[in-house]
């Protein structure tokens, strides 16, 4: 029983290393943008969303309607202002920037909030749960699992049949051939930053929700989202939410196994994975 427990707890974890990735996998997976200030953003919206719940009295739902604007106007001053001005063949300019973009998102951070470690009040939700055959299943990350495949269903859905997925999709194979079509590369890919960011402003409630954050926080967000695309397949949004699901299980079972061991086996279970089938679980599926 108590594996089966680590199993569902692994694919729950998984709902919410789900959150992480997808915006990932627009901008790495699809857009070839490496982001190092991914979890940075999404931490930096955390701490935004727990300051306006203090400030205004309101619940974590509101929080969510409030961040998400929030995170796609971030997105979109982030592309237009440093992306654009870097992107190209080569994803060394946009790694750099980026990286020196989360030393100052963290610095920055650490100016407003200091580095104490603070969490998002949820009226009871964070610790309510319900009893399946035996096994109590915590009713907040069943929330995050729901809301985690509801987000990739759509992404997935915008990717393959919106006009706009049809133009990122081009913009991404060959930029100027899409130009060529009527595409606006740097405008498609504005927009599409714009909704990574914003669903990162959805996954920075639940894990204020389900955890503390502080402004040092997002590189290991990061290198979870980084991990869970390249374990699922670069490009394909479900087999980010596979990998995500696999790293949750990884290291679910690590800690139980022994609370030292956790993290650990996720790292071991991307190795392995990387280096049996470097493409990922799922092929690229434009």
């Amino acid at each position: 029983m108590q594996w089966l427990d680590a199993l569902i707890q692994g694919i729950l974890l998984g709902g919410m290393y789900a959150q992480y990735a997808l915006g990932m996998t627009l901008m790495f997976g699809v857009m070839r943008i490496v982001n190092i200030a991914h979890g940075d953003l999404m931490i930096l919206l955390a701490l935004v969303g727990i300051s306006g719940s203090a400030m205004f009295g309101v619940g974590p739902f509101l929080v969510i309607v409030l961040l998400i604007p929030i995170g796609a106007l971030l997105g979109w001053a982030l592309q237009k202002g440093i992306l654009n001005r870097v992107i190209g063949g080569d994803e060394l300019p946009s790694l750099i920037a980026t990286f020196g973009l989360s030393v100052a998102l963290q610095n920055l951070m650490q100016q407003i909030w200091s580095a104490d470690s603070r969490s998002l009040p949820g009226g009871g939700l964070e610790s309510a749960s319900v009893n399946v055959a035996g096994v109590y299943i915590g009713v907040l990350p069943l929330l995050v699992l729901a809301t985690a495949v509801g987000l990739t269903g759509g992404l997935d859905a915008m990717l393959r049949f919106s006009p706009f997925g049809r133009a990122l999709r081009a913009a991404s194979v060959d930029s100027e051939a899409a130009a060529i079509t009527g595409v606006n590369p740097r405008a498609v890919y504005a927009t599409a930053t714009a909704a990574a960011v914003a669903i990162l402003g959805i996954a920075a409630v639940f894990q204020s929700l389900r955890a503390t954050v502080s402004p040092a926080d997002g590189p290991a967000q990061l290198i979870y989202a980084f991990e869970a695309v390249i374990i699922g397949g670069m490009g394909s949004v479900w087999g980010s939410f596979l990998g995500a699901i696999v790293l949750g299980i990884a290291q679910a079972i690590g800690f139980r196994a022994d609370p030292g061991w956790g993290i650990l086996m996720g790292h071991l279970v991307f190795l392995l994975v990387l280096a049996g089938r470097p493409q990922g679980l799922m092929s690229r599926n434009r």
